[in-house]
This record gives C-alpha cells, sequence and structure tokens, in this order.
C-alpha cells in the first residue's frame, strides 16, 4: 500500500466515524452530561471546539476527531466497576473493553483496526525519503538485500554489507578515528527513522560534545538489521557503535525506534552485549530524550568499557 493510498483511507475512515460519533453517540453542542462523558472516559479529552462548537453545517471537522483520544471510551454497557475499567483504558493504548454487536466488532473499532494495521504495512514497505538523506548528508551504504522485499524473506542478508558497500564504508573509516560512531538503518520501519532519527541523533550528537567526546559523521545503512552494527564496528575501529533503527511497527504505533548501542562489537558476539533503549517514539520516549539518554549510556560505556548485561547502569 503507497503512502497516497493511505491517506486517502484514514481520511476516509476520519469522515465516516465522525457520522458515528454525531449521528449515533448524538453528543449534543453541550455534551448531554457529566455523567454520560465521564462514562465514555473522555471528560478531558474532548477539545472545546467539539463539545461546544460545530461549524455551519452542523458537523463536526476532521480536526476535531483528531484531538480526541477515544482509546479510553467505553463501550461496555453498565460496567460492574466503571472506575476501575476506565483507569485500566487510561493506562493503556491496548484494544480492550470495546465491547461489540452481536458477535463483530463495533464498527468504530473495526475501522480504527483497519487504518492502524494500514499505517503499519505501509511503514514496513516504505523508503526512507530523500529529504532526510540530503538534510543530515548521509552517505548510503547497503546490505546483501537487493530490495525490500528480499530484505523481509530474507533477514540473513540484512546482517551484512554487500561488497561495494564494505569498500566504501572502509574508505570512509579512514577519514572517521571517533571513538564513537553513530549511523542509521531503516530496519522494519522507515517512518520510525524519518520520525524520530534526526531529533535523537542531534540531541545524542549535543551530548556527546558537551562530554568533550567526538563521533565520526553518520551514516545510512539500507535494508539493515541489527547486527550489522558489528560489522560496522569492525570495519570502523570504533569502540562504541550507536545503531538507530526502525522497529517492527505494531497496531498502537508505526513510528517506533531503537537505539542499540555496544562497546566494542564483533561479528557473531553474544546478544546479551547490547545495550536498548527501545519505544523511541511521542508516545513512549520522546527522541530528544532519548538522545540525552544515550549520550550518558556512551559516556559511561566509555568509562567502564563494558556495555549490555556487563554494563551496569
Amino acid at each position: 500500500m503507497n503512502t497516497a493510498n493511505n491517506n486517502d483511507l484514514k481520511k476516509i475512515i476520519e469522515e465516516v466515524l465522525l457520522d458515528i460519533m454525531h449521528e449515533n453517540d448524538k453528543i449534543s453542542p453541550q455534551v448531554e452530561s457529566t455523567a454520560r462523558t465521564r462514562s465514555l472516559g473522555m471528560e478531558d479529552k474532548i477539545p472545546h471546539s467539539y463539545t461546544k462548537e460545530k461549524d455551519e453545517s452542523g458537523a463536526f471537522s476532521a480536526e476535531d476527531l483528531s484531538k480526541i483520544d477515544v482509546s479510553s471510551k467505553i463501550y461496555v454497557p453498565s460496567p460492574f466497576k466503571p472506575e476501575q475499567l476506565d483507569s485500566l483504558k487510561r493506562s493503556t493504548p491496548a484494544r480492550i473493553a470495546v465491547w461489540r454487536t452481536g458477535t463483530r466488532y463495533k464498527t468504530e473499532t473495526m475501522l480504527r483496526f483497519l487504518a492502524d494495521h494500514a499505517a503499519a504495512r505501509d511503514a514496513v514497505h516504505k523508503e526512507l525519503p530523500e529529504r532526510l538523506i540530503e538534510r543530515l548528508k548521509l552517505p548510503v551504504f547497503q546490505t546483501e538485500c537487493t530490495s525490500k522485499d528480499e530484505f523481509l524473506t530474507r533477514p540473513d542478508l540484512g546482517r551484512k554489507l554487500s561488497m561495494e558497500s564494505k569498500d566504501k564504508l572502509k574508505n570512509l573509516a579512514g577519514n572517521l578515528k571517533k571513538r564513537v560512531v553513530i549511523f542509521f538503518a531503516d530496519g522494519l520501519s522507515a517512518a520510525a527513522i524519518e520520525t524520530n532519527g534526526e531529533d535523537t541523533y542531534r540531541s545524542a550528537l549535543e551530548g556527546l560534545n558537551s562530554y568533550g567526546i567526538e563521533t565520526g559523521a553518520p551514516f545510512l545503512i539500507k535494508f539493515g538489521r541489527v547486527p550489522i552494527e558489528d560489522e560496522v564496528s569492525e570495519i570502523t575501529g570504533a569502540e562504541v557503535v550507536v545503531l538507530l533503527i526502525g522497529e517492527r511497527p505494531g497496531l498502537a504505533t508505526a513510528e517506533s525506534m531503537s537505539a542499540y548501542i555496544a562497546y566494542k562489537a564483533a561479528v557473531g558476539m553474544d546478544e546479551a552485549r547490547r545495550t536498548v533503549i527501545s519505544n523511541i517514539h511521542k508516545n513512549g520516549t520522546p527522541a530528544i530524550e532519548a538522545g540525552a539518554y544515550i549520550a550518558d549510556i556512551v559516556k559511561t560505556m566509555l568509562e567502564k568499557k563494558a556495555s549490555g548485561l556487563d554494563l551496569k547502569l
């Protein structure tokens, strides 16, 4: 599914959901009652424009809908302990207490599922935009995978650089000669790198500079898996390598990025030697905060000369 089709699907779903909320729920401009709003788990989530204003046609706008967090909306009729159910709904983005119509999901639940599933599929197949590569002036290398399809079906090829890229990285490594190397890989979500990569990198770079730790220029590896950082470490001779990579998208978010950090990584090493910061996205660890944390971890790794389970943070 391409991005244009995905955007069209989202637009259609937003319009249908507006009709459902306006026609079926019968929420008046002032909201029927505080009790009803509280039972929906939405009393602090419905924006002023939704509860008190409508456009000239009497309809609510898609922008209004996008501001409403309906993940905490309770569909279960007459719940036994509504306060506890409300607390549970607010504590997780998981699809719980969505109720049913007969043996099927309610329309709103199904439409939101389809939209989130489309976003996840799109994130997997999407290519990293050229504008990000140009803005960060990223040299681009590639694994032995020759296409996105091969990357998805042959994980082993995503763990090794192509011979051409290996030679190019060796030439670049002569100019790096830094203790720390930070680089990107699109992984299973190019959308994660596009959304969080630059802010995380710049925040980490600022933190490392404040500690007096020099880093080499960043670069991108297309179709890369996590173990590719081991080969990068051996080629560049860096003490610490930091890989920013898009994680497998889920139905809660398609933009989750992780940082895999290792001290003197080597091909074939145990996975336990990696230190990981996961769930870097707007509803998890914010990108800027993650970058600052990366800088602190790298500093500690250089001091302790260890990473993963051997590093006590």
